[in-house]
Parts: C-alpha cells; structure tokens; sequence
C-alpha cells in the first residue's frame, strides 16, 4: 500500500507541475480546452442553433451569455489523478495504456455534459448555476473518477484470476 501511495503521490506531483509549464499550457492545455468547446457546441447545434464556439468560449448568439472553460474545468486535472492512480497500481504497459485512454475518454465525456449544463443552467439561473459549477460537478467529476479507477481495478482482477486458471490448467 505504502509503495502504491508513493508512485501515486510522484506521478501526481510530476503531472501536475508538467502541465502548469507555459509550453504544455500553450501547445497541449489551451488548444485541448478549445476542443471541448467546439465539441460541446457540435452537441448543442443540432437542438440549439444559437450556440457559437470561439476559443475556449462556449457563447449564446442570441442572449450573449457565454462560459469560459478555464483550467480547472476541462477534466484535465481529473485525468491527471486517475492517469497517477492507474500508473501507481501494478499491472502491464498494456494494461495500464488502455485504462489511461478508456478512462480519459469518461472522464472528458463527463466533462463535455458538465460543460452543456453548465451553459444552459448559467441562461437559467445564475445563482444555480455558481452552486453546480463550484459544488456539484466537481464532486461529480472526482466520483466519475474513482469509479472508472474501480471499474479498472475490477477488470484487472479479472485479468488476474483468467490468467491464474489458465496457467493451472
């Protein structure tokens, strides 16, 4: 336990400075955060003719209302904890890769719903909104997190246990 908590600890601490460096901020950071507002407003345009990406900016044409999606709020972070969680466990490259990717792709698909209901609750009612944005979605997104790691932990032992029957055969 005490080793997995150190790999986990060092991988977090790597991941985290590694991505507040300006050239990953330039190059990886602001150029995937204005994915995940084109992405979201390639969801919404087929219900919402109104919505209009611009950057990192998800806008209504119509009322200007407009999120900003900052650091903190494009799952990056999110990913960075399960990605240490993963990488800290012991299983093979092959293994570990796949939940990183999977488990990327659940945590941004979490994301992007966050992003849309946040950019309808904000048109809403601004006072609802501040409580999801700053309570309910970031506790949601951490869940959404512990519980791929557990679908991950789940299906390793599954691994496990198949390889284990196998070789007793």
């Amino acid at each position: 336990m005490s080793r997995f908590l150190i790999k986990f600890v060092l991988v977090l601490a790597a991941l985290f400075t590694l991505e507040l460096l300006n050239p990953v901020q330039a190059y990886v950071i602001q150029p995937f955060t204005s994915m995940l507002a084109v992405i979201s407003s390639a969801l919404i345009l087929p219900f919402d003719a109104d919505v209009i990406a611009s950057g990192k900016i998800l806008r209504d044409s119509i009322t200007g209302f407009a999120v900003s999606i900052e650091s903190g709020c494009n799952g990056v972070e999110a990913a960075i904890v399960l990605i240490a969680g993963v990488f800290a466990f012991p299983a093979t490259a092959k293994q570990k890769s796949l939940a990183i990717f999977l488990g990327f792709f659940a945590i941004q698909a979490m994301n992007i719903l966050r992003i849309i209901s946040l950019f309808y609750l904000g048109q809403w009612n601004i006072t609802i909104f501040e409580w999801f944005h700053l309570y309910f979605w970031p506790i949601l997104i951490m869940i959404d997190v512990l519980v791929v790691f557990a679908v991950y932990l789940h299906w390793l032992a599954k691994q496990t246990k198949q390889s284990v029957s196998v070789s007793a055969a």
